[in-house]
């Protein structure tokens, strides 16, 4: 079933969910763009797991020449600090916030919750779920990087948050050095960060989904 807001993608086997993965996607694109991971990810038969895929909001984008598409928050310079709108991405992550709560108030363990996010989605959930206040089941970063890292004030339900990022090695639009930065600064906080590399540009290949696949199944695995 559809909302307005989000693409909502319920068990494949008919059960009801117990287990949530919510994920967003990057700069111009929607919640349908990663529709067809979900069963991709050829996750275990017996896992309840719902995938909520949320459409940002459209936004003028200053690096796009101010043009108005989807966007998590505003890019304002390309160089290598990526400055943003940081209030706008606080925002996008309060809305991710209430996701969660959403689904929590539907019955789900908020630590059989993964935050997961490509891109700016990526940006996105490393403030969301670090700054949760209770604790989450796991947070992945594809090609993406850790916007916040100066500013972000984490909570510490999530301190012990286990973080798999992912970049490519040819990635023209998120330069892999600046994901590797990120990952580093999430570890001198104290963080678990394991992170991987792949022979791709800014997107996703058939090794990295055979890699997330497993990843979400040990995160949500009942205990």
């Amino acid at each position: 079933m559809s909302r307005p807001t989000e693409l909502v993608i319920e068990p494949r086997n008919g059960k009801p969910a117990d287990s949530c993965v919510i994920l967003l996607h990057g700069l111009g694109a929607d919640g349908h763009d990663f529709e067809p991971l979900v069963p991709a990810l050829d996750l275990p038969s017996d896992l309840a797991v719902r995938f909520v895929l949320p459409h940002a909001p459209r936004l003028p984008v200053t690096i796009n020449g101010g043009m108005v598409m989807p966007a998590w928050y505003d890019i304002l310079e390309m160089d290598i600090g990526r400055r943003v709108d940081v209030p706008q991405l606080k925002a996008s992550a309060k809305r991710i916030h209430g996701l969660i709560d959403a689904e929590i108030d539907k019955g789900i363990d908020s630590r059989r919750i993964v935050l997961a996010g490509f891109s700016q989605g990526g940006a996105v959930v490393y403030e969301a779920a670090l700054t949760y206040p209770r604790p989450l089941a796991g947070l992945l970063a594809m090609s993406t990087y850790f916007a916040t890292a100066d500013s972000i004030e984490p909570h510490e339900a999530n301190r012990g948050l286990l973080i798999e990022a992912h970049h490519g090695t040819f990635d023209p639009v998120v330069p892999e050095s600046l994901g590797r930065a990120g990952t580093e600064r999430a570890s001198e906080m104290g963080y678990e960060v394991n992170y991987r590399t792949y022979p791709m540009q800014h997107s996703l290949c058939p090794q990295q989904v055979a890699d997330i696949g497993p990843w979400l199944a040990q995160r949500l695995a009942k205990g």
